[in-house]
């Protein structure tokens, strides 16, 4: 048996098992991964975030002294980011005394993303460039009598925005699918989205190596680039709510007002447990 210890954490009820390994002296594997996610044998999460010095990190080119936010899904997939995630990590970094806050510049593999505590216990975090793109795509839910045209937009991930009449009347315990395939090789995070209201979005997602989560931070980001596209909304900044199933966040668009803006993701992060976890040696 591994002793790990561990924190747990959410952001709209997107939930994660925190780890720190400073000097990056255990990569999980994908079966440790799982285990730790798994919400009957584990801890349960929708993903892992492992907390490395950045110097440590092969793939990271930029300041050695960051910290890097190693993001791995429930499944065991690495993913390039995560909005929720990086909010949870910024907050335990200050919480724990590893980072001075309130701006906290994070490390990952989507590239530097910069955090700060507000003092509502709120956290806005820079997401980057995010960019919509005009290949015609379809995805296909349970629920939806037919395929339905998606926009393609990517936050550092990739992601499938639909318009559809009622969010909540999908079956989303089944994967979407999309047309063509070709389109996303490496997968998906698909994104369910409805106007409720002047600049407001209701949102139901089904993230890749996850399945349905109670929400999804970069896909508030792609909802809202998305419905700008939508509205034809050029002028900027733009910001929106988006109800997600674990509550509300906001994101502004700023910059540019055509193919490609910058956003920010504001919502709650908040670190909920610390304990200690046995991981059995012959997982596979």
């Amino acid at each position: 048996m591994h002793n790990w210890s561990f924190a747990k954490g959410h952001g709209t009820r997107n939930d994660f098992v925190i780890l720190v390994d400073r000097e990056d002296l255990h990569d999980p594997t994908p079966a440790e991964v799982r285990f730790v996610c798994d919400r009957r044998a584990g801890i349960g999460g929708d993903g892992l975030l492992r907390a490395v010095k950045a110097g440590r990190v092969e793939e990271w080119a930029g300041d050695p002294d960051l910290w890097f936010m190693d993001y791995r899904n429930a499944d065991g997939s690495i993913a390039e980011m995560c909005g929720n995630g990086v909010r949870v990590f910024a907050r335990y970094l200050v919480d724990n005394g590893l980072a001075a806050g309130p701006t906290v510049p994070i490390a990952t593999r989507a590239g530097l993303r910069e955090a700060q505590l507000l003092p509502d216990r709120r956290v806005r975090v820079a997401v980057g460039r995010v960019a919509v793109a005009a290949e015609p795509i379809t995805v296909t839910a349970t629920g939806l009598p037919e395929p339905v045209p998606a926009t393609k937009v990517v936050v550092g991930n990739p992601h499938a925005v639909a318009f559809v009449d009622d969010p909540a009347a999908l079956d989303l315990t089944r994967a979407p699918e999309w047309s063509p395939a070709e389109a996303f090789p490496e997968g998906v995070n698909c994104e369910f989205i409805r106007f409720t209201g002047d600049r407001r979005l209701q949102m139901r997602v089904y993230e890749r190596g996850v399945g349905e989560t109670m929400s999804c931070g970069t896909g508030t980001v792609a909802a809202a680039a998305a419905a700008a596209a939508q509205l034809g909304v050029r002028d900027r900044p733009i910001t929106f709510r988006i109800d997600v199933l674990g509550g509300t966040v906001e994101v502004e668009l700023t910059g540019g007002a055509g193919a490609e803006d910058e956003a920010y993701l504001t919502g709650p992060a908040e670190i909920v447990g610390h304990g200690e976890l046995l991981v059995p040696e012959d997982l596979a």
